[in-house]
């Protein structure tokens, strides 16, 4: 692909000699005599690189640089000039010129300067093609599932993504929680900027610490360098603290200080650094009764309980089980595989304790033992073929089950369908009320 190359120069001969020089190299050159032009070239044209005069009929190439860059960011700026001040060459570095160079005794240096130009803007291009790839991959769009206790927790997610407040997430392990914040992260007003994730439950307090604050060298031993920790890595974008409650008591007491005054002392050092940063925590405990029993801070609790999002087990989302297995069946498989409907009527009764995770594992095993072209269910691990229907058995007419269901159905009745007034007669929440649906089949 040709890449574009606009020349800016009120000097109609120049203009035309560094068009003949760069069009020699093979590339496409559009011409403009002024800026008033030369910004409509702009706004007309895929340009990857300009070559700029600095001083210009109407206007100074220098400042004008600054209105390409807040434009065109990806675009960069070659400036000519016919005097080499200083000042201006100074200037226009901190403008973000890419370079800035004399008419005239510099035109050697115009074809090599303008490889390397490209250069960057190829790469540039690159790495926002391949954040816009993370974008996508992460974005709300491309959570699975249309159960209602999905979009309402989706709903949630959304609302608090453009604050700066603290999450909480909640609910089991392999519910994708993981999954949500970065989902928030990409939805939020620092998106572009760093997501740091940490696992609270993989390392030990000292490792931990070193891990979350950072380290002087010499702090400890083995401490060979300066290390820098998590929180200062998430300055400007997103710390995403996963299983906090398994985070030891003395840490907790360290990472309340940080939210609270955001600054943080790395191990072996004094001065107190600043980090401004967004938490999003997870926890597949109930910290409330972790901090009424004294192993997790009750203060840091209440720090981390500004907003929080419980996300349902997969048990209670029955209609996401099937668009999840067809989206996991398509990113295993490398052939067109048809689902047995006896294949998914296992995977919507089966109880699912390890949730998406457990699902996608599933998944992936069965795409490796089907032979030809049917997902049948004697490829499904034994106790997903042998389990017990409990979603579908008859409810006993004296059973709890049998009588909750009833009741609902009676409110529901009474209230003509409307949900959010049936969950505030059942004094539920109306996300539980929805898991109660799926799991009662009421329509």
């Amino acid at each position: 692909m040709l890449k574009n190359i606009l020349i800016i120069d009120d000097e109609e001969k120049l203009r035309g000699l560094l068009s003949r020089i760069v069009k020699s190299e093979g590339f496409d050159v559009i011409e403009a005599p002024d800026l008033k032009s030369g910004f409509k070239k702009l706004e007309q044209n895929d340009i990857d690189v300009v070559l700029c005069d600095v001083k210009l009929p109407d206007g100074n190439g220098v400042d004008f640089l600054q209105k390409i860059k807040a434009s065109f960011p990806l675009i960069e700026v070659i400036l000519l000039t016919a005097y080499g001040k200083i000042s201006d060459g100074v200037q226009a570095m901190k403008n973000g010129a890419f370079d800035y160079i004399v008419k005239g005794d510099d035109n050697d240096k115009i074809i090599p300067l303008l490889y390397k130009a490209l250069e960057k803007v190829q790469l540039q291009k690159k790495v926002k093609q391949l954040e816009k790839r993370i974008s996508d991959k992460y974005s709300f769009d491309n959570i699975i599932g249309k159960s209602k206790g999905l979009e309402q927790v989706i709903d949630l997610a959304k609302k608090v993504a453009k604050t700066d407040s603290t999450v909480l997430l909640t609910g089991e392990t392999g519910t994708g929680k993981e999954v949500f914040a970065q989902a928030i992260h990409e939805d939020s007003n620092r998106v572009g900027k760093s997501f740091v994730a940490l696992n609270c439950s993989t390392f030990s307090k000292e490792i931990l610490e070193s891990e979350l604050f950072g380290h002087k060298q010499g702090a400890f031993t083995g401490a060979i360098k300066d290390k820098k920790g998590f929180i200062e890595e998430a300055n400007g974008g997103t710390l995403f603290l996963d299983e906090i409650g398994e985070m030891p008591l003395e840490l907790q007491a360290k990472l309340l200080r940080v939210l609270e005054i955001n600054e943080y002392i790395p191990i072996g050092d004094t001065t107190p650094r600043k980090s401004n940063f967004r938490l999003i925590a997870a926890t597949n405990r109930d910290l409330k009764t972790e901090s009424d029993e004294n192993r997790f801070r009750s203060d840091l609790y209440f720090r981390l309980n500004i907003f929080e999002i419980k996300i349902p087990p997969l048990r209670e989302r029955i209609k996401d089980i099937a668009p999840l297995t067809h989206y996991f069946v398509t990113k295993f498989s490398s052939k067109r595989l048809t689902i047995d409907p006896d294949f998914m009527s296992k995977m919507e009764t089966y109880h699912w304790p390890g949730n998406v995770r457990e699902l996608r594992n599933v998944i992936e095993r069965s795409v490796i033992l089907v032979i030809g072209e049917i997902l049948t269910q004697d490829v499904l691990p034994y106790e997903i073929q042998h389990q017990t229907d409990k979603t579908n058995k008859t409810l006993s007419a004296f059973s709890m089950q049998s009588v909750e269901k009833l009741h609902i159905q009676k409110v529901l009745n009474y209230t003509k369908g409307n949900k959010a007034e049936t969950a505030r007669l059942l004094e539920i929440g109306v996300a539980t009320l929805y898991r109660k649906l799926d799991e009662y089949n009421i329509q």
